[in-house]
C-alpha cells in the first residue's frame, strides 16, 4: 500500500497554440494532486492518486502516464463519464476556463478503494478545483475528516482557481481543510485569488489563525519561499536556474517538501524549506509539468551549499 496520496481530480489541460484564427490545441495530462502525486513518487515515496477518470482517450492518456510515473493505479476508478477539461484559450497572461458538467472526476467513489488502504497511508494530499466541485467536495471533506481522526497527516494546497468563490460554499470548504491539515501550502497568488484583495500579509495571517500548528509554506515565485512553524519562520531563495517554463513548479515544491518530511523527518524545519524550494526550481529547467529526480534536487542543493 503506499504510503503517500494525492485525492482529487486529474485531468486534461487543452492549450491554445498558433494564431488567432490558426488555433491548434496542445492535450496535456494534468490536475494539481495528480501532479503532486507522482512527483513524490518520482523521488521515491510509494504513492497512488485517488480519483475517478473517463474511458477516452483523454482518460487512457491519464491512465497511461500514472502507469509511467510508477503510481499505484488500484486507487484510479474509470467511469463512464466525459472527461474533466481545462481549455487554456489564452497563454499571456494564463486564461482558462473548466469544462466538466456531470464528468468522470465527479463521481470518485472512496468506498471503491482497496480495503485496509486507510491503515497504510501516511500522508494524505488534498486540494485544487476537486473541493470547488460537488458533490465531489462533500465526500472529499468527509474522507479527509475520517483519515485525520485515523491519525493520517493532512497535507493542503488550495491552489486558486477562478471556480473557488468564498462567497459561494467554498469559504467554509478552505476554512476547514486548513483547520483538519498538518501542512498548508499556498502562493501569493492563490493569497490575492482566494481574498479578492492584494494584502498578502493579512490573508496569510488570516489563513493561519484558523490553523496556527500546522507548517505553513508559503510560495514567492522567483523571491523562494517562506516556511511557518508556530512563532518561527524560515526563509530560502532558490538555487539559480535557466528557466524553460514554470509549469508544475508549485505542485514540484510541494511534493518535495512532503517527501522531504516522509524521507527525512529528523531534519530541521529549514532544511525542509531547501529541499522544497530546489524541487520547485528543478521543476522549472523541464518544459510542463515534468516532476524533478532526486538527483536533480540533490545537484542543486549541492551546488548552493559550496
Amino acid at each position: 500500500m503506499p504510503a503517500f496520496i494525492a485525492i482529487g481530480e486529474a485531468l486534461t489541460d487543452l492549450i491554445t497554440q498558433g494564431d488567432a484564427g490558426h488555433e491548434r490545441w496542445l492535450a496535456r495530462t494534468g490536475g494539481a494532486g495528480w501532479n503532486v502525486a507522482r512527483a513524490v513518487a518520482r523521488l521515491g515515496v510509494p504513492s497512488a492518486f485517488a480519483g475517478a477518470i473517463s474511458h477516452d482517450v483523454f482518460g487512457q492518456a491519464l491512465w497511461d502516464a500514472s502507469e509511467t510515473a510508477g503510481l499505484d493505479l488500484r486507487f484510479m476508478q474509470r467511469v463512464a463519464k466525459a472527461p474533466l477539461l481545462a481549455v487554456v484559450h489564452c497563454t499571456e497572461p494564463p486564461a482558462y476556463f473548466f469544462i466538466g458538467d456531470d464528468s468522470a472526476d465527479l463521481h470518485f467513489d472512496p468506498q471503491q478503494l482497496p480495503q485496509g488502504w486507510q491503515s497504510q497511508v501516511q500522508w494524505a494530499h488534498f486540494g485544487g478545483i476537486s473541493l470547488a466541485r460537488q458533490p465531489l467536495a462533500g465526500r472529499l471533506l468527509a474522507l479527509a475528516r475520517e483519515l485525520k481522526a485515523q491519525g493520517v497527516r493532512i497535507c493542503f494546497d488550495p491552489n486558486y482557481r477562478v471556480a473557488m468563490d468564498l462567497d459561494a460554499g467554498y469559504g467554509a470548504t478552505l476554512r476547514a481543510m486548513v483547520e483538519l491539515a498538518d501542512v498548508v501550502k499556498v502562493s501569493d497568488e492563490d493569497l490575492v485569488g482566494l481574498f479578492r484583495s492584494a494584502d498578502t500579509a493579512a490573508h496569510l495571517s488570516t489563513l493561519r489563525s484558523w490553523n496556527p500548528h500546522a507548517l505553513c509554506l508559503v510560495t514567492h515565485g522567483a523571491q523562494g519561499a517562506t516556511l511557518h512553524a508556530g512563532a518561527e519562520h524560515w526563509t530560502a531563495l532558490p538555487p539559480a536556474v535557466v528557466v524553460a517554463d514554470t509549469v508544475g513548479a508549485g505542485d514540484a515544491c510541494m511534493a518535495a517538501l512532503l517527501a522531504s518530511l516522509m524521507l527525512h523527518p529528523v531534519s530541521q524545519p529549514v532544511e525542509h524549506l531547501r529541499y522544497a524550494v530546489a524541487g520547485g526550481a528543478a521543476a522549472c529547467r523541464q518544459v510542463g509539468a515534468s516532476p524533478p529526480e532526486r538527483s536533480d534536487i540533490e545537484e542543486l542543493l549541492y551546488r548552493d551549499s559550496e
